[in-house]
């Protein structure tokens, strides 16, 4: 009889047909290592390109692989909802389809659950964070003047709302998205919004991150998104939306 896996990793996917499957590979091998059974879910957000038959290829090869699919282009937000809703694992991880993140620093973040956090979340701001591939100056700052923003407007206490790279106890990301409502790259801090409000336990761990020179992340216009996203986040709490 097939075990539950104790982890879940949801991979949220756009266009990623060129990049996805050494992802896909590195994550698959040291979960493997780490000898407990494991699933990994792809969720494909509307991809023009061959992104589902990439997954769908390599699952063939790596079992551990799933594929789900939006039926649309519908925001990040909304891809991760789908893993999480779909996930299996007592414990539910979302990375990005870039590997940025080293996927072995998820042990940081399960020793910081098993330690009593609800939510632990990879913090590229922390002191002990290497970052051998710098952001260009423009986002290291956009991104200061976001967090300050984020604690200044949202009374966030965390220092990296943005870093792909968080995991949950199933119960909590259920109960957080099941009252979330961004479905756009603001929905990290909407998040971790929803989290301060029920009294869930937050713990940032440091993270090996390198930056991808070839983001889709346009500054002005993303920018701009995650500044209305803010403005969206009190007026829903204002409507008792998040009630």
């Amino acid at each position: 009889m097939e075990k539950e896996p104790r982890i879940t990793i949801v991979i949220p996917a756009y266009n990623e047909a060129g990049r996805i499957t050494p992802t896909l590979r590195i994550t698959v091998e040291y979960m493997r290592s780490r000898k407990e059974p494991f699933e990994v879910l792809v969720v494909d957000d509307g991809s023009r390109d061959d992104t589902v038959e990439v997954v769908e290829a390599v699952g063939r090869d790596l079992p551990e692989v799933r594929c789900l699919r939006n039926p649309s282009n519908m925001g990040k937000g909304a891809a991760v909802k789908n893993g999480v809703f779909n996930a299996r694992g007592e414990l539910v991880a979302f990375v990005d389809a870039d590997s940025s993140t080293r996927i072995s620093d998820l042990q940081r973040l399960v020793e910081a659950v098993e330690r009593g956090a609800d939510i632990a979340i990879g913090s590229r701001a922390h002191r002990y964070s290497v970052i051998p591939v710098k952001q260009p100056w423009q986002r290291q700052t956009a991104g200061k003047v976001f967090n300050f923003l984020c604690r200044m407007g949202l009374g966030l206490t965390v220092s990296d709302s943005q870093c792909g790279f968080k995991l949950f106890t199933r119960s909590a990301a259920r109960d957080i998205f099941s009252t979330s409502r961004i479905e756009g790259f603001c929905f990290d801090v909407e998040l971790l919004y929803l989290a301060g409000k029920k009294k869930y336990r937050v713990r940032e761990v440091p993270v090996t991150w390198s930056d991808d020179r070839a983001s889709r992340v346009k500054l002005g216009r993303d920018s701009l998104g995650m500044f209305l996203g803010l403005a969206e986040i009190r007026l829903n709490d204002r409507k008792g939306l998040y009630s």
